[in-house]
């Protein structure tokens, strides 16, 4: 027979298991727009769907809304966060900002704290064979994220890498969607080589135009394809969509 101890244990276990499956299927819904911006729902329209009790789904929704995903309406429930592109032009153009500071002291610095011994590493993940196995969309965005994020580390600065791991999870739900096309993909891959070999040659002048360029390029390709996707998102949620959690649209 179980203590109340090991049974209380058990418990736990189970809710947090089912906040950890609410969590994932929300913010998974969220990212593909199944929830779409402005989206109006209840504690109970998630348990419902996911048939679980309505203590897994809050303990997801406290986490999504520290992620800055879903927000809390006086009365109404929870909204998916609408979606800024104003903020988001704000976010990328610190994004280019942290980066080109980065980049800029991997070029010229010479401090203990920079180690340009990453570089050596990234060219040989970036720079191999054109014709290497296709990643799928979110480890090729997630493959992303590790790259630039091992830039800003390298550069030494821990508080800046902090400001900067932040920002990459604010701007999360649009800039995976550059990842959508293997077109683009393609791309990506060869400005990363282009940007790593004129860190790796100190030259300073040229890989900060390549980092600027890369994110403006990236900033604009996700801006246009968020439009896109949002517009035939409202359009098949017009004609019914089965697997998605059922809310009510903002006015």
């Amino acid at each position: 027979m179980l203590s109340d101890g090991r049974r209380a244990s058990r418990v736990s276990s189970r809710v947090s298991s089912r906040a950890e499956t609410a969590y994932a299927r929300l913010r998974d819904d969220i990212f593909t727009f199944r929830m779409l911006p402005g989206d109006r729902f209840t504690e109970s329209d998630v348990a419902a769907c996911l048939g679980i009790s309505r203590t897994p789904v809050r303990e997801a929704l406290l986490r999504l809304q520290g992620e800055g995903l879903v927000r809390v309406q006086f009365r109404s429930g929870w909204e998916v966060v609408p979606l800024d592109f104003g903020r988001f032009e704000d976010l990328y153009e610190l994004r280019k900002l942290i980066e080109r500071h980065a980049i800029r002291t991997l070029c010229v610095e010479t401090h203990a704290r920079v180690d340009r011994a990453v570089l050596t590493d990234l060219r040989a993940q970036w720079c191999g064979p054109a014709d290497a196995a296709p990643l799928d969309s979110v480890a090729a965005a997630a493959r992303d994220e590790a790259f630039h994020i091992a830039l800003v580390r390298a550069a030494g600065n821990a508080e800046i890498l902090d400001t900067f791991a932040h920002l990459t999870d604010k701007i999360r739900v649009i800039r995976r969607l550059d990842f959508e096309y293997d077109s683009r993909v393609r791309v990506i891959r060869g400005e990363h080589a282009a940007l790593l070999d004129a860190i790796l040659a100190r030259d300073a002048a040229a890989a900060l135009e390549l980092i600027g360029a890369h994110i403006d390029a990236a900033h604009a390709e996700v801006s246009k394809i968020t439009v896109q996707r949002i517009q035939q998102a409202r359009a098949d949620a017009l004609r019914g969509q089965p697997d998605a959690i059922r809310m009510r649209h903002a006015l």
